[in-house]
């Protein structure tokens, strides 16, 4: 038995909402890695898959392109799809249609066959069909499009096996749909004509092709006046995207998903960090006592675990992100604020990337390349930073529990999900009033319209959903972890070492005061020692020489310090707190970073993490733009630093000045 291993490079195209990203997952699992085209910061889906076939193993690349309505781009995600079509060696096209709705989907069906690659189409969502009973002459249709048609449901992955087998005997089609006229274009190659862009020719090509599929919709496909689905969905949607009710539909949806992130989490997060502190405590007795023991116990461990104990959180709120886009919800929240993102110099299509925000500023950016208008695409980059992401989630979720430990409002509100509620509903209220402003200074005479297909509703695919939370919080781990490790290991050494040999006498004290045992004093001397040694070691004297420019704003050097280090990523923070705090550890005692925050003492006997304290650092990192991979990402989709520097500078000045009023108010 042969068991050769061939190459094959698939690409997955097809317009919106067909189900191609879930097919995509159903093909390849976890076998997945996300990068940008090449020259474009949009994002690239890549995945793979083996495949036995005749004894002979194949090893099949898929490629996830940007989903589109035509190979004539009208933005910039569709013409990645189109160029990448156009300039790439692919062995096979997979198209993906919504088969309950195959008269709209259809178009792009034909100008792929057209290029002249090997081409399979699939069916997707053909036990919708059945349930509304609708009849689709397959064969028919299959000699029509002279290409092999594979009914699936990518949810419960009915037909992929065939897929999978047809990948590998796939044809090119003989049928051609660019013979528009008597102008001779059908001795042009398709390929030119798209290269072309030419909008009469384009019109001319649209317009033949869509009189073809109406008349072979009409033909082969038999549905019912009242469909099933679409009459449950348009009556839910009566009320969903409701003039008012829609409204405070979405915004109880947030708060419902806000509630769940502290209900859900708060088990799994505090088992996450008390095995941390249990993973302290034994290195600490039976690691030796050397400097590599205390790197690790006082740097890497207190600095990952404030990644880790996060987890539940991000998680919950991926797959909060994820149910709203399956399910067909995330496009009717664009729909119902259209109008009202209009009255702010944006549009219906930047809620999504606002809403997608909530994940993850830097995709939400590139996701704003779907908007057409050069105005509100720049509008919608320029106040995406200010939409609360998971990155600021461990801080708030950290100053929150110390404002507000346990507290329940009307016996079962949970207080700390309400005020995160709070925060998040901030973050859009600023980007709205930040977007009307800029809408002021921003001068085009672009005009836009705003037109989506709104998909029927339907349930989100359990295992697709475990796949995009796993894969989400894995980018959110690994990319955390590797700038949390080196910061560890540097934070650690600079809280170690000092200039001269300050620690070295510091150390020489505390010995003699260990020795003396009969001292009753013993642990206040430590103590003040072990403070004499993080002021005087490098860091100290970083955060010391900050300290002044902090102050008004209630922080004290060491929340400095974390500030300063946040800038690489936000989620930074915490880990820098647990570095600092557990490097300033004066009992011997492993205790969570809360403990040791809710503990701190100001000089004067009053408390260093006050109210006032807390509130002020939230609002700054509410507003603050601490994030080097969204200052790059900006300037790549804008083309300019000025334009990224100018908003990086704009909203720290703003960060600065609304926490040095909150902490002045509530002082």
């Amino acid at each position: 038995m042969s068991n050769i291993k061939s190459n094959i490079t698939i690409a997955l195209v097809g317009n919106p909402n067909t189900g191609k990203s879930t097919l995509f997952n159903s093909l390849t699992g976890l076998n997945q890695k996300t990068g940008n085209y090449a020259g474009v910061t949009v994002d690239k889906l890549e995945g793979v898959f083996n495949h036995n076939y005749n004894s002979t193993t194949y090893k099949i690349n898929v490629i996830d392109l940007p989903g589109t309505y035509s190979l004539y781009p009208k933005s910039i995600e569709e013409e990645v799809t189109t160029n990448y079509l156009l300039n790439n060696s692919i062995d096979v096209v997979v198209v993906v249609l919504d088969s309950s709705n195959l008269e709209r989907n259809l178009l792009i069906a034909t100008q792929v066959i057209d290029l002249k690659i090997k081409v399979i189409f699939v069916f997707n969502f053909y036990d919708e069909v059945t349930k509304q009973n609708i009849t689709i002459n397959v064969p028919e249709l299959e000699k029509a499009f002279d290409t092999k048609i594979i009914c699936t449901d990518s949810r419960s992955k009915n037909g992929i096996e065939d897929l999978k087998n047809q990948i590998i005997n796939a044809q090119i089609s003989k049928a051609h749909f660019y013979d528009i006229n008597s102008e001779g274009f059908k001795t042009i190659e398709y390929k030119e004509i798209l290269k072309n862009k030419n909008s009469i020719l384009e019109n001319s090509d649209k317009l033949h092709r869509l009189k073809t599929i109406n008349y072979l919709v009409k033909k082969h496909i038999t549905q019912p006046n009242d469909l099933l689905l679409k009459t449950k969905t348009k009556k839910i949607d009566k009320i969903i995207t409701h003039p008012f009710f829609g409204y405070l539909i979405l915004l109880l949806i947030l708060f419902i998903v806000f509630q769940f992130i502290f209900y859900m989490a708060e088990l799994p997060m505090n088992w996450i960090e008390n095995s941390f502190l249990l993973l302290q405590n034994f290195c600490s007795q039976a690691l030796p006592n050397n400097k590599i023991t205390d790197l690790l116990i006082n740097g890497v461990i207190p600095g990952i675990s404030g990644v880790f104990m996060f987890i539940p959180q991000i998680a919950i709120l991926f797959c909060f992100i994820f149910i709203l886009e399956d399910s067909g919800y995330m496009a009717r929240a664009s729909f119902i604020m259209d109008k009202l993102m209009r009255k702010f110099g944006l549009s219906g299509k930047s809620v999504i990337p606002l809403i997608s925000g909530t994940a993850c500023a830097v995709p939400s950016i590139m996701a704003t390349r779907s908007i057409s208008n050069t105005k509100e695409r720049l509008i919608t980059i320029f106040v995406l930073p200010l939409i609360s992401c998971s990155a600021r989630l461990p801080i708030y979720t950290l100053f929150i529990a110390m404002l507000y430990p346990n507290d329940k409002l009307l016996g079962f509100i949970n207080a700390q999900g309400l005020v995160l509620f709070a925060f998040y509903l901030l973050g859009f209220v600023l980007t709205v009033i930040v977007g009307f402003i800029a809408s002021k200074i921003i001068k085009n005479k672009e005009t836009s319209f705003y037109l989506m297909e709104l998909p029927i509703y339907r349930k989100p695919k359990f295992s697709t959903l475990l796949i995009q939370v796993f894969t989400k919080v894995k980018v959110f781990v690994v990319d955390a972890g590797k700038i949390i490790f080196s910061l560890s290991i540097i934070l650690w050494f600079l809280t170690a070492h000092s200039p001269g040999i300050a620690i070295t006498k510091l150390n020489e004290q505390q010995n003699k005061i260990l020795l003396e045992n009969s001292q009753q004093n013993v642990d206040s001397l430590i103590k003040n020692i072990e403070h004499q040694k993080l002021e005087s070691s490098y860091l100290g004297i970083i955060g010391k020489s900050i300290e002044p420019v902090i102050k008004p704003l209630g922080f004290n050097w060491k929340i400095g310090i974390a500030i300063l280090s946040s800038f690489a990523a936000r989620e930074v923070f915490v880990g820098t707190m647990s570095t600092i705090y557990q490097s300033n550890n004066d009992d011997g005692e492993m205790q969570s970073i809360k403990e040791k925050l809710n503990k701190e003492i100001n000089a004067d006997g009053t408390k260093s993490y006050s109210p006032a304290t807390c509130w002020s650092l939230l609002i700054f990192y509410a507003i603050a733009l601490q994030c080097m991979s969204t200052v790059a990402i900006v300037k790549r989709e804008s083309k300019s630093w000025w334009f990224s520097i100018f908003q990086f500078v704009i909203f720290t000045l703003l960060a600065y000045v609304a926490s040095y009023i909150t902490y002045q108010l509530l002082t």
